[in-house]
C-alpha cells in the first residue's frame, strides 16, 4: 500500500489493511516517509503485528534542501512547500521501485496522487488498483469536471458557491514537475486494473457511486466508512474530558475541530466564538496553530473576555483531542466540523448531527452531501466566503435546541444503524474483488 502523505491518507489505508486481514490471510505492508509512519505506528495493536508491516520510503532531501525529513508530510507543511513535497514524491519512484523488487508483492494499493506508482507495477509483473479516500460526490463531481468543464453536473445539491469554485480551480491547475494535479488524478485511475476502491457506503452515496463508474469506466467498490475505533477506552474513560462530559444534560453539548490539517485565522475564530457565546451553549473546541504560530496563546486570539463570560460552559482544548470517544458520547448535541471526509463519516458512524462549516478541497461538497443525506446542517457564508456570527448561532439553535435537530439526530441514527450492519458485508465485497485480480494474474 501507497497512501499520499498526508495523515488523512494514511489513516484509511491503515484501517482498511486491518479490515483485509482480519478477513483472509493476507500480508500488508504500508509504504511511507518514516515522519509519517511514527505517527500510525502506536494506532496499531500488537494482534496485527504478523500480518501488517511498515515499510520506510525515503525521499530525496540532498537535492531539496527546502525540505528536510520532518517535511516529508503534509501536516505542519508551510503551504508553498506543498509542490516540492510532491515533487520530492515523484523523485522517490526508484527508491520505491527498490522496494517493490525487495517485497515482490502480489498487488499494489496506491492514492490518487502518483501516477508514476502504477506504472511500476507491469514492469514487475503485477497489477495495481487505485484507493481513494475521499466521498464518491466530490470524486465525481471533480472526474466530471476534468473531463468535461461545461457541462453541468448532473445532481443539483452538489454545487460550488463562486468564491469556492475559484479555489477548486486553482487546485487542480496547481502542479509539481510539470504535472497539474488534475491530470494526476485522471492519470491514477485511468492506471488503475478493472476497479478501484472508494471509501464511502452506498447506503449515503449510492447514485455517485454509480455515476463515478460511468464516468471512469471503471467498477466502483465501496469499501465502508473504515472509521477507527477509539483506543484504550479505560484511560480515556478517567480522562477530564470524559468527567466534565459526564455532567452534561443530553445531547447538550457541541463539539468544535477542524481537522488537523486546517489552521483557523483569527477573524474565523472570533466569529465562531460569538456565534457559541450568543447561543449560551455548552461546548468542546479544538484549537490548533501551525507550527509557524506555535508560540500564540490562545487567548490572543478569542475575543476579549470571553473564556471569563464562558466559564465552565466552554472548554478549549489545544492541539488534540480524544474525537472519536467524544463524539460517541451521550452528551454531545452536534459537531461543528469543516467536513473533512473522515470527520464526515466518524459523525455519522458515531449517529451524530453535524453543522457543516466547510473550508477548502473537498470540503465544501461533503457539506452538501451531509444537507442533502439529512445528517447535518450547513452554516451559510457572504457571497466573499466570510462567516458571520448570527448565522453560527441560527445553525447551532436549530440543530442543538430546535426540532430541527431532532430529526437530524434521528436520521443520523438511523444511517448509522444501516451503515454499520453493511460493514461487513461491504469489506467481504471487497476481498472478494481483490482475490479476483491477485488470482486472475496467476492464471495468465
Amino acid at each position: 500500500m501507497l497512501p499520499w502523505l498526508a495523515h488523512g491518507h494514511i489513516y484509511p489505508y491503515l484501517e482498511l489493511a486491518k479490515k483485509l486481514t482480519t478477513k483472509r490471510n493476507f500480508h500488508i505492508f504500508i509504504c511511507s516517509t518514516p515522519v509519517n509512519l511514527s505517527s500510525i505506528k502506536p494506532k496499531l495493536s500488537q494482534k496485527y503485528s504478523h500480518c501488517i508491516e511498515f515499510v520506510e520510503l525515503h525521499l530525496p532531501h540532498d537535492d531539496l534542501p527546502e525540505l528536510p525529513p520532518h517535511y516529508h508530510t503534509t501536516n505542519g507543511l508551510p503551504p508553498h512547500l506543498m509542490s516540492t513535497l510532491k515533487r520530492a514524491f515523484d523523485m522517490s519512484s526508484n527508491n520505491f521501485s527498490n522496494i517493490l523488487k525487495t517485497l515482490s508483492p502480489d498487488l499494489l494499493i496506491y492514492d490518487f496522487l502518483q501516477p508514476w506508482a502504477p506504472s511500476l507495477a507491469p514492469l514487475q509483473n503485477f497489477p495495481s488498483i487505485e484507493f481513494i479516500t475521499m466521498g464518491a460526490a466530490f470524486t465525481s463531481f471533480s472526474i466530471q469536471h476534468l473531463k468535461n468543464p461545461s457541462f453541468k453536473f448532473p445532481f443539483p445539491s452538489i454545487y460550488l458557491q463562486d468564491y469556492e469554485a475559484k479555489k477548486f480551480n486553482n487546485v487542480l491547475e496547481s502542479s509539481a514537475n510539470g504535472i497539474k494535479d488534475g491530470d494526476r488524478v485522471q492519470q491514477c485511475s485511468a492506471r488503475s486494473c478493472n476497479i478501484i476502491l472508494v471509501k464511502t457506503s452506498r447506503e449515503i452515496e449510492e447514485k455517485y457511486i454509480d455515476y463515478l463508474s460511468d464516468l471512469m469506466g471503471k467498477k466502483i467498490v465501496p469499501v465502508g466508512t473504515l472509521v477507527q475505533e477509539p483506543m484504550d477506552q479505560k484511560v480515556d474513560e478517567e480522562t477530564w474530558i470524559m468527567k466534565w462530559m459526564n455532567k452534561m444534560e443530553r445531547s447538550s453539548v457541541v463539539y468544535v475541530c477542524f481537522g488537523s490539517e486546517y489552521f483557523l485565522s483569527k477573524e474565523q475564530i472570533e466569529e465562531i466564538a460569538h456565534g457559541l457565546e450568543l447561543r449560551k451553549v455548552s461546548f468542546i473546541w479544538v484549537i490548533r496553530f501551525s507550527k509557524e504560530e506555535k508560540n500564540t496563546r490562545v487567548e490572543e486570539v478569542l475575543p476579549e473576555g470571553f473564556l471569563q463570560r464562558v466559564g465552565e460552559k466552554g472548554v478549549i482544548m489545544e492541539g488534540w483531542a480524544p474525537q472519536a470517544k467524544i463524539l460517541q458520547h451521550s452528551s454531545v448535541g452536534g459537531f461543528v466540523s469543516h467536513c473533512g471526509w473522515n470527520s464526515v463519516l466518524e459523525s455519522i458512524k458515531f449517529g451524530g448531527p453535524i453543522i457543516a462549516m466547510p473550508m477548502h478541497l473537498d470540503q465544501p461538497i461533503n457539506a452538501r452531501l451531509v444537507e442533502e443525506v439529512g445528517v447535518g446542517v450547513e452554516v451559510k457564508r457572504t457571497g466573499e466566503g466570510s462567516l458571520q456570527r448570527e448565522e453560527v448561532a441560527k445553525v447551532i439553535r436549530d440543530v442543538v435546541v430546535e426540532k430541527i435537530g431532532e430529526g437530524v439526530r434521528k436520521k443520523a441514527l438511523k444511517i448509522r444503524d444501516n451503515m454499520n450492519k453493511k460493514e461487513d458485508e461491504e469489506i467481504d465485497g471487497v476481498v472478494e474483488e481483490l482475490m479476483q485480480v491477485c488470482t486472475g494474474r496467476e492464471s495468465k
